[in-house]
């Protein structure tokens, strides 16, 4: 069990990138919200000893994919419609990004997932292999699909590195 200074300290470090990774998942509030207490808890909770700061991060990139994608499998959700009508815009983007945060979240999970970590969490094609379990050429297969995808939806080429 972790102290309560080593909770709070990781909170205010990765709140805002676990919750944008949420969002890019399940592109629901209330959802978000869940996902987000439910991995700091297992963080809380977790003896695991990280060996730095990326390896503590990585671990709670994982865990955080992982747990959206149950709430996403979940029975109720595939099967249960809102009564409100939410707006589902995130309020952490300004008006000009939410094109592109859209497009993306539009993206299949692999590659809503490589695209977000590549270019919003700034990891390299190595580390985002390691964080997901798969080879380093899957991941630039997946960016390179995932751009050519963002270019069709968006209709630029402002992608091109």
């Amino acid at each position: 069990m972790r102290s309560e200074a080593d909770l709070t300290n990781t909170i205010e470090m990765y709140s805002d990138m676990l919750r944008k990774i949420c969002f890019m998942h399940l592109k629901n509030y209330s959802d978000v919200e869940d996902v987000f207490q439910d991995v700091f808890l297992k963080y809380m909770q977790s003896d695991i000893s990280f060996e730095n700061e990326e390896h503590k991060k990585a671990w709670l990139i994982r865990v955080t994919v992982n747990r959206c994608k149950d709430v996403l499998r979940n029975f109720f959700r595939k099967n249960a419609v809102s009564i409100d009508s939410v707006s589902t815009e995130p309020v952490f983007l300004k008006e000009r990004d939410l094109d592109v945060f859209d497009a993306v979240a539009k993206l299949p999970t692999k590659f809503k997932n490589v695209v977000y970590l590549f270019y919003y969490e700034e990891y390299t094609v190595p580390e985002i292999a390691l964080i997901l379990h798969k080879k380093e050429n899957t991941i630039y297969t997946w960016l390179g699909r995932a751009r050519n995808k963002l270019k069709e939806n968006l209709g630029g080429d402002f992608f091109e590195e």
